[in-house]
């Protein structure tokens, strides 16, 4: 696996940090990284973008980025907003394709989710996939409407004929509700691909050094990690025998 590329399942599911984490673990089991950012948007030309707080946090990686735009919107809508040239899916291919000649793993940061317009013919993170004939980390979020959504993605790939890595989730809280810990064995049946990995709920907040040490144990051992699913998900997910909530009869 030279090029990985990481989608969510919508925006704000914590997929920055998730490919800080894989890229931190990745250099830390010693490989040589490059990350990608195919189109930033809602940054100002001053301010770090998503693959400067990938390196911020992971530490000695190659970043690029194709294209800015001011306005937080769809790449391709703030294209057009800007007056500016878009970025399409073979320009994305063919940078990853470039750096994967000079290091040992191109991670390729979306924007949003998979389906997310590029440019004006509807050109997405998912065709971009398709000319690397790379695999597709998906981010998703650990609480209620995740199923749903993991499972969109998940079949559009399917269709598409990529390779689904598997899922990580973006985000899991010190006190997950029962929702989240039933989707501890949900996600991946819906995924049809297994559970690679759960990032702490603000984990972009740790020092650089701490976070760096800590990635590996975020992520499953096919993201150069030391994370079990089946040890998360016996301590996470709840029992399958249901409380009752009758008041108890005494005979």
């Amino acid at each position: 696996m030279s090029v990985l590329v990481i989608t969510g399942t919508g925006t704000e599911v914590g997929k920055t940090i998730t490919t800080a984490a894989v890229a931190a673990a990745a250099v830390a089991a010693g490989r040589s990284v490059a990350v990608l950012k195919a189109a930033q948007t809602g940054v100002r030309p001053d301010e770090p973008g998503d693959a400067q707080e990938v390196a911020r946090l992971a530490g000695p990686v190659t970043t690029a980025e194709l294209a800015r735009y001011p306005e937080p919107l769809a790449p391709a809508t703030a294209a057009r907003r800007a007056g500016r040239a878009a970025v399409r899916p073979p320009e994305i291919a063919e940078t990853a394709a470039k750096l994967a000649t000079e290091h040992d793993l191109v991670l390729v940061e979306g924007a949003g989710g998979l389906l997310v317009r590029f440019d004006e013919a509807g050109g997405t993170l998912a065709d971009a996939a398709q000319l690397l004939g790379a695999p597709v980390l998906v981010v998703a979020t650990a609480g209620l409407g995740t199923l749903n959504a993991t499972d969109l993605t998940a079949r559009e790939l399917r269709s598409r004929g990529l390779e689904l890595a598997g899922v990580v989730i973006g985000g899991w809280p010190n006190s997950p509700d029962l929702a989240m810990r039933c989707n501890v064995t949900d996600l991946p049946e819906v995924a049809a691909a297994p559970l690679l990995g759960a990032l702490p709920m603000g984990a972009g907040a740790l020092a650089p050094p701490d976070f760096r040490a800590a990635a590996p144990s975020w992520l499953a051992p096919r993201l150069d990690g030391v994370w079990d699913a089946e040890v998360f998900r016996g301590r996470e997910a709840p029992s399958e025998r249901p409380q009752s909530s009758e008041p108890r009869r005494e005979f």
